[in-house]
């Protein structure tokens, strides 16, 4: 059987878990954690690190650039204008053309701003980007960043940080159905269960941070997600049986020896 591979682009991974770098107490537990996840394809902000110091031995950059694929993101970017400029900063400083872009409409419940997120969407394409852009779960939307040429979206199953799951299957059930380009559900996710859900809803990938980095052990959690992410694919692929609201029989009922049979000595 071939091995499953996540496709994003050029780029081809076999794990589907994407993890953060963000909020662990230190960048060793950060690597283990990455390391026990699985995860070939890590992401950071742009705007909050110091490339430079990055860089340096022991930096961010320094330890995670040669055993991990690298996405930078546009975190803090609440414009098209801005996030376009931090796009072309990253492509510069790390010489990759692959985004994660993110445009934040406000500081409360930083949820995307859809209209500046699609226009910076089509322009960074335009310039070459490999665009993969944090949306909000709406159908339309994630039609029209696949139709401007994103390599895929990345639906919100719940506000960031929220650890609430996925609060709208409905419509990643509809979106599964409309886009062809892989869907990575990005922010909410809580726990291992929540991911494998996620991936039985038909996501090709699961992105989350906090989830690892807060738990009170991360790289047992990160070994859970990494296992509820393969056994959701597999459920997905495997394809459940019907709901339905009357019970059905597991054994046959054919043939079953009733209480007023007669048996030979």
């Amino acid at each position: 059987m071939s091995q499953d591979i996540l496709v994003l682009g050029d780029r081809k991974f076999s794990s589907r878990l994407l993890v953060g770098t963000a909020r662990y107490p230190n960048n060793e537990l950060m690597l283990n954690a990455l390391t026990e996840s699985g995860t070939q394809l890590v992401t950071l902000s742009i705007r909050r690190i110091d490339i430079n110091a990055a860089q340096e031995e022991g930096g961010i950059l320094d330890l995670v650039s040669d055993a991990f694929t690298l996405l930078p993101n546009t975190a803090g970017c609440y414009t098209a204008k801005d996030a376009i400029f931090t796009a072309q900063l990253s492509r510069e400083a790390l010489g990759t053309n692959l985004i994660k872009l993110e445009v934040i409409g406000d500081d409360k419940t930083l949820l995307p701003d859809s209209e500046e997120l699609l226009r910076a969407a089509r322009e960074l394409v335009a310039d070459g980007f490999d665009v993969m852009p944090y949306c909000n779960d709406d159908p339309i939307l994630c039609m029209k960043l696949a139709d401007a040429g994103c390599i895929a979206v990345m639906p919100l199953g719940s506000p960031i940080g929220s650890g609430a799951g996925i609060r709208n299957p409905y419509n990643f059930r509809i979106i599964r159905e409309r886009i062809q380009i892989p869907i990575i559900v990005d922010a909410g996710i809580g726990t291992a269960s929540e991911a494998a859900f996620a991936m039985e809803l038909g996501c090709d990938g699961v992105l989350l941070n906090s989830a690892i980095s807060g738990a009170n052990d991360p790289i047992r959690m990160a070994r859970a997600f990494k296992n509820g992410v393969l056994a959701g694919r597999d459920a997905y692929l495997a394809g459940r049986i019907p709901m339905q609201f009357h019970a059905t029989p597991s054994s046959p009922t054919q043939g079953l020896v009733s209480s007023g049979s007669s048996h030979s000595k």
